[in-house]
């Protein structure tokens, strides 16, 4: 059914090989609201960036983490009210009362995009994202990234659509690349947006027109492989990493920046492996749903493969966390099986 003409969203451009359904609600759905968040975000870094609380697990929280859960959370109300919303924030930081003068802040960016929100109402969107997981439900990572976000940095929006415990839609919106893999701050970012069995595509954040359909590298010689990193140490073992890189014999030099854009990098061909080990400083950390949900069915259909570190596939069936799983090894698919037996041999 995809390989015949569809009647075109006024946004977006149909190209003769595409195989997206775009008339699908729930892409529909994805796309809108993504672009939605990632707007608002970037207008909030260019006014308000450096602003932020402290949450109790001390990482950082910036008005614009409230504010896209917020708007998006609103939008699945209205477009799908029946599916639940599993999400990274809630309001209790913001209804405190240090939190309160924060919280008018949130509503005001929230009131350029919903100009009937108020205060409580914004505080009651955002607390929609405290549902569990269900048969059928999303999943929001506001801002993936945050301390690239307080940079000026690399950051995504991440939504996506689980169903039956499978990853079947995934957007990302991220503001400061382009084409899905170019790093240009302030430039017009990058839309993606793949579902199961059709593809991953990209367009202009900014000026959404034709969308493109993104592919992993051919590379094979883990000689070759460029190797994707984050800045921050937190949740990997960054001397571990750093043997592991030398022992496959990668001699490209790494990329490193935050998020979930790295998933978009591999996706379109500009990066070939992405490790997430685990950091000794949390033996027993295991990821959230939210931070690998939209990048791993980015990766997997522009022809990558994700798994844990002991190959097995990432398992979204055990609520809010991937409990079932150790770190997370993302590839272009061929260096896979060569990845996955230097991390055995280093024994990790």
């Amino acid at each position: 059914m995809y390989n015949t003409p569809v009647k075109r969203p006024s946004q977006w451009i149909e190209q003769e090989s595409q195989v997206i359904n775009l008339n699908s609600p729930e892409v529909k759905f994805a796309l809108e609201a993504a672009r939605a968040a990632g707007l608002l975000v970037r207008e909030i870094q260019s006014r308000l960036a450096g602003s932020s609380l402290t949450k109790d697990d001390r990482s950082p929280v910036t008005v614009a983490d409230f504010a896209a859960q917020a708007l998006v959370a609103h939008r699945l109300s209205q477009a799908f009210p029946d599916d639940p919303l599993v999400g990274e924030e809630e309001s209790s930081l913001l209804t405190r009362e240090a939190g309160q003068g924060l919280l008018s802040t949130v509503a005001e960016f929230v009131r350029t995009a919903l100009p009937q929100a108020g205060v409580d109402d914004v505080a009651r969107w955002i607390d929609l994202g405290r549902a569990e997981p269900a048969s059928r439900f999303w999943t929001l990572d506001p801002i993936d990234g945050t301390k690239g976000f307080l940079r000026g940095e690399q950051y995504a929006v991440a939504l996506a659509l689980l169903q039956d415990g499978q990853v079947t839609v995934g957007t990302l919106a991220c503001p400061n690349l382009e084409d899905g893999w170019r790093e240009v701050i302030g430039g017009q970012g990058s839309l993606l947006v793949a579902v199961r069995g059709q593809g991953t595509w990209c367009a202009s954040l900014a000026a959404p027109g034709e969308l493109v359909r993104l592919s992993v590298s051919e590379i094979e010689d883990p000689v070759q492989a460029r190797l994707l990193r984050s800045f921050e140490a937190g949740h990997t073992n960054v001397s571990q990493l750093d043997i592991l890189a030398e022992n496959m014999g990668a001699r490209a030099q790494p990329l490193r920046l935050d998020s979930q854009a790295k998933y978009a990098i591999l996706a379109a061909g500009h990066g070939d492996l992405l490790f997430r080990l685990i950091s000794p400083k949390q033996p027993d950390y295991r990821e959230k749903i939210w931070d690998q949900a939209a990048g791993a069915i980015i990766c997997e259909e522009a022809g990558g493969r994700i798994t844990d570190l002991d190959g097995k596939a990432l398992d979204f069936t055990r609520g809010r966390t991937l409990a079932a799983n150790r770190g997370v090894l993302a590839s272009n698919a061929r260096l896979h099986a060569a990845a996955l037996a230097a991390l055995r041999s280093q024994g990790i």
